[in-house]
């Protein structure tokens, strides 16, 4: 996110873009998974729903950061070692992400369904036993505490103030939240029915998604490398930051559908096995 669109249609675009990806990110799937695995273990009536609370609360956050900076002030801009600095930490951990959930799916025993490897929620792992609608929604927002987070807020904040100032840093920040939610909470909802059934296809499913969560992660920080590593490369790729993030919603969202249709498919495949038996 080094190179921001000049449009404020196509920065729209691809903040929107950004809270979509966002949602995918592995911290958020393993903490949804196991917020509404909890919540569904006591048949909480919202447990189907926590992927969406989860994300409310991390919007909230989001759209508080972007305000923030906007009223801190118009001039500021983010300094260049910074700015580099934290592109390397995403790539650290982007990497380290991908290589941990290709790793999950490998040596997972093939009678268990894949869950999505995160960093935070290891160290808050305790908050994926919030019982509440509000406490599930508090969760979000204190993983939105993160460097990677509040920098992404604070940039978009900045580049918003070029065009129509604070109102449009609002804007920007309910778009981003627009697309966590649209993720996180399909996401919420995808986990309720496989903890539902818990066959053979649920698990092949799992571990498609985890596939392509790892496999997207290492394409992503590769790709990030290289451009900090080659100036042609960064300034070929400059103005195209939309069609990337539009490429990599993609293809997550091909994986999620796939795994959606495996699952879906096992069902109906179960559901005639029966019918034939009871024949």
């Amino acid at each position: 996110m080094d190179a921001l669109p000049t449009d404020p249609t196509a920065l729209a675009a691809l903040v929107f873009l950004l809270g979509l990806k966002h949602g995918f990110d592995a911290d958020h799937l393993a903490t949804i998974d196991g917020l509404t695995r909890y919540n569904s273990r006591r048949n909480a009536p919202f447990a189907r729903w926590c992927g969406a609370l989860f994300s409310l609360g991390h919007g909230a956050v989001v759209i508080g950061v972007a305000l923030a900076v906007g009223l801190a002030s118009s001039n500021w801009r983010t300094p260049a070692w910074l700015a580099e600095t934290g592109v390397w930490i995403s790539i650290f951990f982007l990497a380290l992400l991908g290589i941990l959930n290709l790793r999950a799916v490998a040596v997972a025993p093939a009678d268990i369904v894949v869950q999505p490897v995160g960093f935070k929620g290891r160290f808050l792992g305790r908050f994926a036993r919030a019982d509440r609608p509000w406490s599930v929604a508090a969760v979000g927002a204190l993983f939105a505490l993160s460097f990677d987070t509040v920098s992404q807020a604070a940039l978009f904040s900045l580049a918003a103030l070029q065009f129509s100032g604070l109102g449009y840093a609002a804007l920007l920040g309910l778009l981003f939240l627009l697309g966590m939610l649209i993720t996180d909470g399909i996401n919420g909802l995808w986990i309720s029915r496989l903890i539902a059934r818990a066959d053979d296809l649920a698990r092949i499913a799992s571990r498609i998604m985890s596939l392509a969560i790892g496999g997207v992660s290492l394409v992503v920080a590769g790709f990030s490398a290289a451009k900090l590593l080659s100036p042609k490369l960064e300034a070929w790729s400059d103005d195209r930051e939309l069609w990337f993030g539009a490429a990599v919603v993609g293809a997550l969202l091909i994986s999620f559908g796939v795994a959606r249709y495996t699952s879906r498919r096992g069902a109906a495949t179960a559901a005639t096995a029966t019918g034939s038996r009871g024949v």
